[in-house]
């Protein structure tokens, strides 16, 4: 199994502050100890373990979509803010047996931070406080595109305007995961609590479900 320092650093930021870039080198929290899915799957094909949850925030909606295995589908959309949004995210991510969150950060087209994305690290960074309280970790992913990806996907299925209403921010979040399973995690980055007792619940949370999904017939 190879060894993270041939891909690119993956992105950390602690949930309120700044966001850092961490190799191997810095001893504290290293990626190795806090994979996303998307990596672990890459590096070795016959692990099965870990759901994850894509997030779309919206000022009205927010959008989720549930990845299982390689496959990913829109799953719902949500018209509720602040707690009421996060206590809803995480009743729906403990149903669905996820491990992970992904939520997509609108970014503008040339790579710079938007008075959006700065409301979407703010809710990501309480999100993350909580389900690290379960073990789950919290990651932010670029999503420039993935709403006009969405309307693509649905036409190109099919889908008329009747039956597209309401169903955008699901598909977009959707369209969230698709991108991060496809470059692999690598332009990802981790919300990580300033709490140290929840950065170790996040380590033991990755080496219990390492092999939650192991085939029991092997």
């Amino acid at each position: 199994m190879g060894h993270l320092l041939a891909s690119p650093p993956v992105a950390f930021r602690p949930a309120g502050g700044n966001f850092v870039r961490l190799t191997s080198r810095i001893q504290a929290l290293s990626v190795e100890e806090i994979l996303p899915n998307a990596i672990r799957r890459k590096r070795d094909s016959t692990w099965r373990g870990g759901f994850s949850l894509g997030v779309d925030l919206g000022l009205a909606r927010t959008g989720l979509a549930i990845s299982k295995g390689f496959n990913f589908r829109p799953l719902t959309v949500l018209e509720l803010r602040g707690q009421k949004l996060e206590l809803r995210i995480l009743d729906i991510a403990l149903k669905q047996e996820v491990d992970e969150f992904i939520i997509g950060l609108p970014l503008s087209s040339d790579g710079r931070e938007t008075p959006q994305s700065n409301k979407v690290r703010s809710v990501a960074g309480r999100l993350a406080v909580r389900a690290a309280e379960r073990g789950w970790r919290v990651y932010l992913q670029e999503e420039y595109g993935t709403t006009i990806e969405a309307m693509s996907y649905m036409v190109d299925r099919g889908l008329g305007k009747s039956a597209r209403e309401g169903k955008q921010d699901a598909y977009a979040a959707a369209m969230v995961l698709e991108r991060y399973f496809s470059e692999s995690g690598r332009r990802i980055e981790l919300v990580l609590p300033k709490q140290l007792d929840l950065q170790e619940k996040l380590k033991k949370g990755c080496t219990e479900d390492a092999d939650y999904f192991t085939d029991e017939s092997d």
